[in-house]
């Protein structure tokens, strides 16, 4: 098929030195002065952000119009946590309705997204009108949308009149070949297309869709699925073309392939990526694009701060039952976003603070390490809450990991677990998903948490990993840098790393 060449536009973001993009006080240090205004408030495009303000998906847009070999869609489904996934599909006027009631009730939501269960401009009189009632009824919540791009070009000029500033597209690769494995169809032009011209018309639009848009002045993410053996190494080649056509950040996700899930990847055995495949994939694209490093993978009708879904509390029976003062509410959300907004950027002064010179920062090291501050890097679990080092171990359902160095405390990604103590004493039968959290932690060296119990302590001690919950209710960052400089002045950083330490 003959299809219209696209020319790169120039890059409107600014630069990025690799190994800078993806810290926790650097992520936007790339980015001119306008975008990081318009996104260091967004939860999912800043990693800051997201301690302090919350999401909601609202799920009103049921059908796509491209499959993806990744994608099972579930309706009806409280289950499982990932894209595509939702417990109800809703008309606009219920979307609305629970917007505004979530707003109501969690003062630090601020971004309401559309992202599926479908595609939303697959389904564009359901996303519109979802834009149009709440451009008017919640003026101060931030809109949203996730797209796969095949419609995108259609859409752009309806989207920069419903003053949506900010859009992700999903783009797993620019060469049909690579394109052909991962799509097995779409449905374009009232027909569907199968192969690599399916990829090729895809893959088009997506570029098309991305260049008008930014040429419209809207912030452009794009979204990208690691697969080991399919597009692994090609997404280095995605992330120069989408910087150099003006997205302004970069996130790579792992694929989630389990059988059970039901997808064409994990039916026929496409492993997911590990968490140190992952990793230096990101760090390898980190020097051409902002690297997103805190992403979820949140299902379509998420509600609440990332890293917690709490949807089950707004379903429409739920709601339909509430009584809310709305105007009251609004004035807790403007008194609560004043002070949110005051915590962070002091949080954003203090990190951006000048340094004290080496030789202070150094001066408990001994004397031999004294001449300058040299030492491995060090992956670090933290079982966190709000920005601080607060959960119990047993508690965690997820782990943030934190690169520590000479260089600070660098924030890499997370890994997902499931509870290992239900707030019995005894924790119960919980060996095997001890275990499960224990493989989950493969690659960090330590994990901090505000407690730990006897038996975990020992087995991850057994499995190379050292507990530390000296840390407790400390700032990550702070507490990630103290155990490095501890682990330094012990001699711990000169040899090798152990057999655990994979990345």
């Amino acid at each position: 098929m003959d299809l219209p060449v696209i020319e790169s536009t120039p890059q409107k973001t600014g630069g990025c030195s690799a190994g800078s993009c993806g810290s926790t006080s650097d992520q936007m240090g790339g980015m001119s002065d306008e975008i990081r205004a318009k996104v260091q408030d967004h939860p999912c495009y800043s990693e800051d952000a997201h301690h302090y303000f919350a999401r909601m998906h609202v799920a009103v847009a049921p059908a796509c119009n491209i499959q993806c070999h990744y994608c099972n869609r579930k309706y009806d489904c409280a289950n499982e946590s990932r894209p595509g996934v939702v417990s109800e599909v809703l008309s606009p006027d219920q979307a609305v309705k629970k917007t505004l009631a979530v707003a109501a009730t969690i003062p630090q939501m601020t971004v309401l997204g559309i992202a599926g269960p479908g595609d939303p401009l697959a389904n564009p009189e359901r996303t519109f009108e979802t834009f149009r009632q709440l451009s008017v009824k919640a003026p101060d919540i931030k809109l949203c949308v996730s797209t796969n791009g095949l419609s995108l070009p259609d859409h752009v000029e309806e989207l920069s009149r419903h003053n949506i500033d900010h859009v992700t597209i999903t783009i797993n690769c620019v060469d049909p070949d690579v394109g052909a494995k991962i799509y097995p169809w779409i449905f374009w032009q009232n027909k569907r297309i199968h192969g690599r011209e399916a990829a090729e018309i895809l893959i088009q639009r997506q570029q098309q869709g991305l260049e008008m848009l930014v040429a419209k002045g809207i912030l452009v993410k794009v979204n990208s699925v690691l697969i080991p053996g399919v597009n692994d190494e090609h997404l280095k080649e995605v992330s120069k073309i989408v910087k150099a056509k003006g997205a302004f950040l970069h996130n790579v996700m792992p694929l989630i392939a389990e059988a059970e899930h039901g997808t064409f990847y994990g039916v026929m055995g496409q492993r997911s990526p590990n968490p140190a495949e992952l990793k230096n994939l990101q760090d390898a694209c980190e020097g051409d694009m902002n690297m997103m490093r805190h992403c979820r993978q949140c299902r379509a009708d998420a509600v609440g701060l990332l890293g917690e879904d709490r949807g089950d509390e707004f379903t429409m029976d739920k709601i339909d039952a509430m009584e809310i003062d709305y105007e009251a509410a609004m004035k807790v959300r403007a008194e609560f976003r004043a002070k949110a907004t005051a915590d962070l950027e002091a949080k954003r002064a203090k990190a951006h603070a000048p340094k004290m010179p080496q030789a202070q920062v150094v001066q408990f090291v001994p004397r031999k390490e004294k001449s300058a501050l040299v030492g491995r890097r060090v992956l670090m679990a933290v079982a966190a809450k709000g920005g601080l080092v607060a959960v119990h171990f047993g508690h965690a359902n997820e782990f943030l990991v934190y690169e520590a160095s000479a260089d600070g405390a660098k924030f890499v990604g997370h890994r997902k677990a499931e509870q290992y103590c239900d707030g019995d004493v005894s924790c119960g039968d919980g060996e095997s998903v001890l275990d499960k959290t224990i493989k989950a932690l493969e690659g960090c060296e330590v994990v901090l948490c505000s407690k730990i119990g006897y038996e975990p302590w020992g087995n991850l001690e057994a499995a190379g990993i050292q507990p530390n919950g000296e840390h407790a209710m400390e700032p990550i960052e702070d507490a990630v840098m103290a155990v490095w400089h501890e682990m330094l002045a012990a001699g711990k950083l000169d040899a090798k790393p152990s057999a655990n330490k994979v990345a």
